[in-house]
């Protein structure tokens, strides 16, 4: 089987701590993996180019989804960068996309996101809104509401004050909130 299987304490349950199985590669696809991109990685954001160039790797859109838990989604800092803060439970249900990213392309998404410093890549449960190849089912969903697993960039690694500001269930760079990322090769 090209099942690869990993373990991740829950994050609905972190007091106890439990273990439990889970799968985010695609038998069909081979050694990809789910990501769940919500921010300026998205289609029509500031950084998508870097998930279609080919340059660093292959993604290939799934779709879009809807993260089951609810999350504190901001824009923080003097660049204005999108922080998915992995507080569970508060916030709201962040819409995203979904993607099977081969092994290089998660390496360059690791270091992209300033993984494990300034984000860490979890599993997170995922409802599907919209499926791009219709002859395909989304394998690995559950009959929960078609939901599945994704890795997503989240941090723990935030200011306190983050917990404070406006949390949005869509991020756009170009929206009403007038907070547009600055690129990395604009910043000081």
């Amino acid at each position: 089987s090209t099942w690869e299987v990993g373990e991740f304490y829950s994050l609905a349950n972190r007091s106890r701590r439990t273990r439990r199985p889970f799968n985010l590669a695609v038998p069909s696809v081979g050694r990809m993996v789910r990501v769940f991109v919500y921010g300026t990685l998205k289609k029509g954001q500031p950084n998508y180019s870097h998930m279609i160039n080919g340059v660093h790797g292959t993604s290939q859109f799934q779709g879009r989804g809807l993260t089951v838990e609810k999350y504190p989604l901001v824009i923080a800092g003097k660049y204005n960068i999108p922080y998915l803060l992995n507080n569970p439970g508060k916030g709201h249900r962040v819409t995203g996309e979904i993607y099977f990213v081969d092994d290089q392309m998660l390496q360059f998404l690791d270091e992209f996101e300033g993984c494990p410093n300034m984000y860490q890549r979890i599993p997170v449960r995922v409802e599907v809104l919209e499926w791009e190849n219709k002859n395909s089912t989304s394998e690995g969903t559950s009959a929960n509401k078609n939901t599945l697993e994704c890795y997503v960039y989240s941090t723990t690694t935030y200011q306190p004050e983050w917990i404070h500001l406006p949390y949005y269930d869509n991020y756009d760079s170009f929206g009403k909130h007038n907070l547009l990322y600055v690129l990395r090769e604009s910043r000081e």
